[in-house]
């Protein structure tokens, strides 16, 4: 597959594929995702046969560009540049993660969805236990700045719930390298979530359809997030993907997803 691109509105070159058939799908992954990883080779694989998949590369990912001084609102512009050009305007969009609230950000901005998918936007509701540091941002730069990309995903790793232990096995796999390349992005994610607060005058204005789904099995704090996005965005509704938690199974997500769309 040849990698296409499309520029953004301060001419960023953002790359994407585009594969599949059946309605256009805006695919925004969450931190560190990027087209060249197994992970979201396999995602693409999944959903392009329910699909006409968009998959892209996030600023500063994979074969994108990265203009700096980075901004969220260069984001929500990418967004926008790949819904008016390859999706052909008005699309569908399946986000996770923090990618999740990017794209309820780039809703809230205007860019014209047919539906959102949000996935698991890890807002924090309330100060559940297991909320970022205050510094977890000023954190990862000081680390990249330092050039300690193991360290930077690392510290990610162990703050989303990975134990230490588990955290040290991974670092001896390939796809360790993969997290090592775009470590430096991580700021990126951390400063869409904004101290993870939960953006509820945003979110109340919005006016895309969304669909805010939580995996059956993921914890009680993101269950929590999904439920609060599904109560505050008007109109929107409520999905459970069962047997799933945060790391989003393609193999059964895809059709469940088909389905949801089918059903209207």
């Amino acid at each position: 597959m040849t990698t296409q691109y499309v520029t953004s509105k301060d001419g960023t070159r953002i790359a994407y594929d585009k594969v599949g058939s059946g309605p256009t799908l805006l695919i925004v992954n969450g931190a560190m995702g990027f087209r060249g990883n197994a992970f979201a080779r396999k995602f693409q694989a999944e959903f392009a046969k329910h699909f006409t998949v968009v998959d892209y590369d996030r600023r500063g990912r994979g074969e994108s560009g990265d203009t700096l001084p980075y901004s969220v609102q260069r984001e929500v512009e990418d967004i926008a540049a790949l819904v008016a050009g390859p999706c052909g305007g008005k699309c569908l969009v399946f986000a996770q993660s923090s990618g999740a609230a990017l794209a309820l950000e780039a809703a809230a901005s205007g860019v014209p969805m047919k539906r959102l998918f949000a996935y698991e936007p890890p807002y924090m509701v309330g100060n559940p236990p297991d909320r970022p540091a205050p510094d977890f941002q000023r954190h990862l730069e000081s680390l990249i700045a330092q050039g300690k990309r193991d360290e930077a995903v690392a510290y990610f790793m162990r703050t989303v719930g990975v134990p230490g232990f588990a955290v040290k096995i991974m670092r001896l796999f390939p796809f360790w390298k993969d997290l090592r390349a775009v470590a430096h992005t991580l700021p990126y994610d951390a400063a869409v979530m904004a101290g993870f607060d939960f953006p509820r005058h945003r979110l109340a204005a919005l006016k895309v359809p969304v669909v805010a789904v939580a995996g059956e099995k993921t914890t009680p704090t993101l269950k929590r997030a999904v439920a609060e996005v599904a109560k505050t965005v008007p109109g929107a509704q409520h999905k459970v993907a069962p047997k799933m938690n945060h790391a989003v199974n393609a193999k059964r997500m895809a059709p469940l997803l088909r389905s949801w769309v089918d059903a209207g």
